[in-house]
């Protein structure tokens, strides 16, 4: 059965702490050194009937599936979860991913230890964060959007302060070869935004106010600095101790 983020991902989103951009504020600051907090989901919500992260649905209709499944990476039989709520123009996303995203990859996505979900929580306070996130959840339709995820973080500096960003994420699309016609169509009709918007109202009634935020096993994680890797072997190793059905 086709599974979605929303749908399969059983984490409360809860308030994130330091070393991240926030609604209030999100240049660097002093809070840039401190070391980024690991917070305990509480058990009763973490094992709440909810379906699904955000305890809501993906909005109907082909494009939003679509591109619900394309911003989730690793092997569908692996039992732990990696959620990252990011803002694709919060400095502080750009920084953990250039120090840390490729590790995450290598050690346990592409062995098949570990699946791996993008949500989007772009910040008011980012002019063209909602634009980007447009453009990566459009490719995603299409199965683009990791290759876009990384292209609009390595040229982060060039489209952020843009009046209209949305040439040059063309030409990053137009570059990983995304079929055109139809993301230029999913672009200019805003078509993938009620996702968007699903996937920030919901983060942000649950209390996250900062990114980047992460989610591992029950643990909330926030900030530049974030190390997700002991959480993620203690998750591993409780889930080889389970027994199999």
């Amino acid at each position: 059965m086709p599974q979605t983020l929303l749908r399969t991902l059983r984490i409360l989103l809860a308030a994130s702490l330091a070393s991240a951009c926030s609604r209030s504020g999100g240049t660097p600051s002093s809070n840039a050194a401190q070391k980024p907090a690991a917070t305990a989901v509480p058990t009763a919500a973490a094992n709440a009937s909810a379906d699904g992260i955000l305890a809501t649905a993906v909005p109907q209709g082909g494009l939003n599936e679509q591109a619900d499944h394309g911003r989730i990476l690793g092997d569908s039989t692996a039992k732990v979860w990696v959620v990252m709520a990011s803002d694709f123009q919060c400095p502080y996303c750009k920084t953990w991913h250039d120090a840390a995203f490729q590790q995450l990859m290598k050690t346990y996505v592409n062995t098949g230890r570990v699946r791996l979900a993008f949500l989007n929580m772009p910040l008011s306070m980012h002019q063209n964060a909602v634009p980007a996130s447009e453009a990566a959840m459009c490719a995603s339709v299409q199965n683009k959007f990791w290759p876009m995820h990384e292209a609009l973080f390595a040229t982060q500096a060039k489209w952020e302060v843009l009046p209209d960003p949305v040439p040059l994420f063309d030409s990053l699309a137009t570059t990983y070869k995304v079929d055109m016609g139809p993301w230029r169509q999913c672009m200019s009709q805003h078509a993938i935004r009620p996702l968007i918007q699903a996937d920030h109202d919901r983060a942000s009634s649950s209390g996250v106010n900062s990114t980047p935020t992460f989610f591992v096993d029950g643990q909330r994680f926030s900030g530049a600095d974030a190390n997700l890797a002991p959480a993620i072997e203690a998750a591993l190793a409780k889930n080889a101790k389970k027994p199999t059905s």
